[in-house]
């Protein structure tokens, strides 16, 4: 794109080194009007500071955006895709891959609300990230400019980068001067590590990597026994206590990280084609997927329960690869939004150094009857009888099948 057309952009901005960097290289590249974007998705940073940075760095006050967007993301992303079930590869709760559409979606708000010509993240040109912002940006806006500095400067060193800052005066604490352990993002659902001390993945990740939980083998040896009630798939009370999205969700890391829960050390499958190791902390939703899938046991009809199984890791890697906004995406969600009309009740559960147990769950919609599954004389609703017709009719194809290989056998 001809850098004379940027006349405006906004910056997906942190405050953090990386994101000033950018902020003063478009203005210096592009010579263009930069609007920062700093969200708070629970990521447990004190975000003023980015505000005062980007008015250190010439940005008008009128141009800096800091939107607290918790409630938000827990109702409108998270508890959606926790209607699902969803698991990367059978165990990433895509935490970061839940985020980035609404940033996406808030950047480009700021954007036609600011009139501006581009958009621009941070995200480097080997990740994930880099394909779901922009996914999300044309999803939403088709004819957006997009700006990814990773994949146009020359930048090839943290010693290049720093020498840049220096030269534009932008203040570099003491422990951004040399390269980083590991890199970390962060939000109200996980947190995720990846990077330098963690490349091998035959090495263990240090303890100090963790910053979400405690070690199981720390935990206390008592058990912290809670409930959770759900209507129509979603959480809203612990304890009998209501609760906003955003306010359960904390309630649950905080129960989470106090028992050594939600952890996991994941080599998985980049969507842009190479495997990465990551370090996952997510001490809330791995309680909330627990206690879903409990109360999904009772209420959901077998044949419900097994295709929203099946179609899982489908919406899973949807929302993994950036396709949030994507047509597929949502018609997978409305029909997971319809499996979840009676999915209401409480389960009881037990958490106890690492583990999350379900000890108990029931709803007024429930489809447990007691009468059919009891071994005691008496229940009228069950001919044991008619199992023979059953068995039979769902063996004639095996036996069909037998027959002729008995047959071909010469017996």
């Amino acid at each position: 794109m001809a850098k004379q057309d940027i006349k405006r952009v906004v910056l997906a901005y942190s405050g953090g080194l990386d994101t000033s960097i950018i902020l003063k290289w478009l203005q210096t590249t592009y010579g263009c009007e930069v609007i920062t974007f700093t969200a708070d998705l629970g990521q447990g940073e004190e975000l003023e500071p980015a505000r005062k940075k980007a008015e250190l760095m010439g940005i008008k006050p009128e141009h800096i955006f800091i939107d607290d967007l918790r409630e938000e993301f827990v109702r409108d992303f998270v508890f959606p895709m926790f209607r699902a079930n969803a698991q990367y590869e059978g165990l990433y709760l895509l935490g970061t891959s839940i985020a980035r559409p609404l940033i996406a979606k808030r950047q480009i708000e700021i954007a036609r609300a600011m009139g501006a010509d581009a958009v621009c993240h941070g995200a480097t040109g080997k990740g994930n990230d880099q394909v779901r912002f922009e996914l999300g940006y044309y999803a939403l806006e088709p004819n957006i400019k997009v700006i990814a500095p990773w994949r146009e400067w020359d930048y090839k060193s943290r010693e290049a980068l720093i020498a840049f800052a220096e030269a534009h005066q932008i203040p570099i604490a003491k422990d951004k001067r040399g390269e980083a352990p590991f890199s970390v993002d962060a939000n109200l659902l996980h947190s995720s590590s990846e990077g330098k001390v963690l490349e091998d993945p035959w090495v263990e990740p240090p303890e100090y990597v963790h910053m979400r939980t405690i070690a199981p083998e720390d935990a206390p040896d008592v058990v912290t026994e809670i409930t959770m009630d759900f209507e129509r798939g979603d959480a809203v009370a612990i304890d009998g206590v209501k609760m906003s999205p955003a306010t359960l969700l904390t309630k649950l890391n905080e129960l989470g990280k106090a028992n050594g829960i939600g952890r996991l050390d994941l080599v998985e499958n980049r969507f842009v084609g190479m495997k990465s190791r990551g370090v996952y902390e997510t001490p809330g939703g791995t309680i909330l997927l627990q206690a879903h899938r409990g109360i999904e046991s009772i209420t959901l009809d077998r044949g419900a329960a097994h295709l929203k199984d099946e179609l899982m890791p489908k919406y899973a890697e949807l929302i993994y690869n950036g396709f949030w906004f994507s047509p597929e995406r949502e018609m997978l969600q409305a029909l997971i939004d319809k499996s979840q009309d009676m999915v209401s009740g409480r389960v009881r559960l037990k958490l106890y150094k690492g583990t999350v147990r379900v000890v108990g769950r029931q709803s007024a919609n429930s489809l447990y009857d007691q009468d059919l599954v009891t071994f005691e004389e008496g229940a009228v609703a069950y001919d044991h009888l008619d199992a023979a017709g059953f068995i039979k009719l769902n063996a004639l194809r095996l036996r069909t099948l037998a027959k002729r290989n008995l047959k071909l056998r010469g017996k």
